[in-house]
């Protein structure tokens, strides 16, 4: 009887305990157990044990070696502790030889004196949700994340040339990727995903899979799972996935637009309001008022490379105007028609190579401050922006982002909400990275410009 309970395990139901664990792992043949987690710049990190392992895995008595990793930490004091999440055991969708499978546990990263790391960018994640529930909220976020699929040459390296030739929505034989995307759609649900859609974007090669909304701190799990997932079944079928925003010049880059709402303690959405104008409650309000106020400075963390702003340019539907809408797509902020349960804003500037821990953690910031403040977003700009004047977007007040890294850190570095946000450790060590990267791309001469100036003088 009990080992029927165990075959039955659902890897979308409720959490686990350490002993239902182990043993989901002896009957499915779980051999090795990944303990996931991210660097600062998102990158996802995972130490790999074998099954002797799993008992002082699950206690959070795995160490690893913190210097190595961008950002966490000082070679004299490296010593790092993996504390799993128990409700994110897992097990990956496919079986190595001999039909071994693999697990996969979400961790927070400790010192050995027991305390949350500083630098551990899910803890930073878990601290605004603490101050958002102190109010009596829960943030709870869906993305939509864009990714391309490219083909490989004869060395298995990626190379910029698409698999298809689709176009927004297309069906099979135009869409090639088609295969790929339904074998990422079947990997996510075995590892207890609930995708809502699933198809072609608007450039060759682009693509988007949707999910169901969560809190934002099983939302960010989720992203770095997504990634994986979509590079691992792309390289499965000969292609590559790249979350890079703009790698094709000319077509549409990739987002990864979020939607965004609070919900009470009895699970009611507090954004929702049936007697208020547009049905929008004061909080849903000043939460994009905030998200307004602080958007210049958040996007070095939505939109962290220097790539990243190659997409935030107008004539692409990229989001470049400081403003909300109800109705249209070209401000950096949209209410979508849904109201009740369903009622939400749409964060549209992110882009998909950002940390997601990170990026919720400092649009939830800038909300809360928005919410603290009574912050007006002022009236909603249904014309198109793209098409306005420039004397009309001042007379709008309706700013733009920054136009590249450079400038976007400047802005971040002003901003105290969102540095405070990240905390002194995750800002330092952000900067550092981030004006390197710009520091290296400003001094390399790019392909462009001696397509330019070569001839000419």
């Amino acid at each position: 009887m009990a080992k029927a309970k165990i075959l039955r395990f659902d890897p979308a139901g409720p959490g686990l305990g350490k002993n239902e664990i182990l043993k989901v792992c002896d009957a499915e043949n779980v051999r090795f157990l990944r303990l996931q987690f991210t660097d600062i710049l998102g990158v996802i990190k995972n130490v790999e044990i074998p099954r002797s392992q799993f008992s002082k895995a699950l206690d959070g008595e795995i160490q690893f070696d913190g210097s190595s990793i961008e950002g966490f930490t000082r070679i004299e004091e490296s010593d790092m502790n993996l504390v799993p999440d128990l409700n994110s055991f897992a097990i990956y969708p496919w079986a190595h030889r001999g039909g071994e499978k693999v697990g996969r546990l979400i961790c927070d990263v400790y010192t050995p004196d027991g305390n949350p790391f500083i630098g551990c960018p899910r803890t930073t994640l878990k601290r605004q949700m603490d101050k958002a529930s102190a109010l009596g909220y829960t943030l709870v976020t869906g993305p939509e994340a864009e990714f391309f699929l490219f083909r490989r040459d004869a060395n298995g390296d990626p190379i910029i040339d698409t698999h298809d030739q689709g176009a927004y929505f297309d069906l099979t034989p135009v869409d090639r990727g088609e295969e790929a995307r339904r074998d990422v759609v079947l990997a996510l649900e075995q590892m207890g995903f609930e995708v809502e859609a699933a198809h072609h974007e608007v450039a060759p090669g682009q693509h988007e899979i949707d999910f169901k909304y969560a809190d934002a701190v099983t939302t960010a799990d989720r992203v770095s799972t997504f990634r994986f997932v979509v590079k691992k079944v792309a390289l499965d079928h000969g292609l590559h996935a790249t979350f890079m925003p703009k790698p094709i010049f000319g077509v549409n880059g990739s987002g990864m637009h979020v939607h965004q709402s609070f919900l009470d303690r009895k699970g009611n959405n507090v954004f929702f309001d049936a007697k208020a104008k547009y049905q929008l409650s004061k909080t849903a309000l000043n939460y994009t008022g905030g998200i307004l106020r602080h958007a210049r400075s958040f996007v070095a963390v939505t939109n962290p490379l220097v790539n990243s702003y190659k997409r935030l340019v107008p004539g692409y539907e990229a989001p470049v105007n400081v403003a909300w809408s109800m109705r249209n797509r070209s401000p950096l902020v949209r209410v979508p028609a849904r109201r009740g349960m369903g009622t939400r804003i749409e964060v549209r500037m992110p882009d998909p190579s950002c940390n997601p821990y990170l990026a919720f953690a400092v649009m939830l910031a800038s909300g809360l401050d928005g919410v603290k403040n009574r912050m007006d977003p002022g009236e909603p700009v249904d014309k198109n922006v793209f098409k306005m004047s420039e004397r009309e977007k001042r007379r709008l007040r309706i700013d733009q982002l920054p136009g590249n890294l450079s400038e976007a850190l400047d802005n971040l570095e002003k901003d105290e909400v969102v540095t405070s946000a990240l905390g002194e450790h995750i800002l330092t060590h952000f900067l550092e990275a981030k004006r390197s990267e710009w520091a290296e791309y400003i001094s390399r001469v790019q392909p462009w410009e001696t397509e330019k100036y070569l001839d000419m003088y």
